[in-house]
């Protein structure tokens, strides 16, 4: 069964090493939320091949897609979705006619500054 979260948060944390995203359906009550979520994982080891993967990608080429990721890397496709859902929010990673192409001329020395940046605030007292 399909649900269709319409009001949703996303939300990236750091824990034991992985980067960590939780979508929850909005809040319950009159606007239809249920409060319901689920996360999805990425290792640091993952993370750091899509990282490679968007950053070899030609800013001028064909582009890439999560697809062709998980193919020629052979990855879990919940993790790259999990990378490429973040490097998207924080500008490393632009999608243009739902092809990935790198935002950045450094987009790996980009992710991982991203990727180790919320590690710390998460580690942060």
């Amino acid at each position: 069964m399909k649900t269709n979260y319409r009001q949703r948060d996303v939300r990236y944390e750091f824990a034991d090493g992985c980067l960590v995203r939780t979508v929850t359906d909005g809040p319950t009550g009159d606007s239809g939320g249920t409060g319901k979520a689920y996360q999805h994982r990425c290792t640091r080891a993952v993370f750091e091949t899509v990282a490679h993967a968007i950053n070899e990608t030609p800013a001028d080429g064909e582009g890439t897609s999560q697809v062709d990721i998980v193919r020629r890397e052979n990855l879990p496709y919940s993790q790259v979705n999990v990378a490429l859902e973040f490097l998207k929010e924080r500008g490393v990673v632009e999608v243009r006619h739902r092809r990935c192409y790198p935002g950045t001329s450094t987009a790996f020395e980009d992710a991982m500054i991203e990727f180790l940046a919320l590690g710390e605030e998460d580690t942060a007292v």
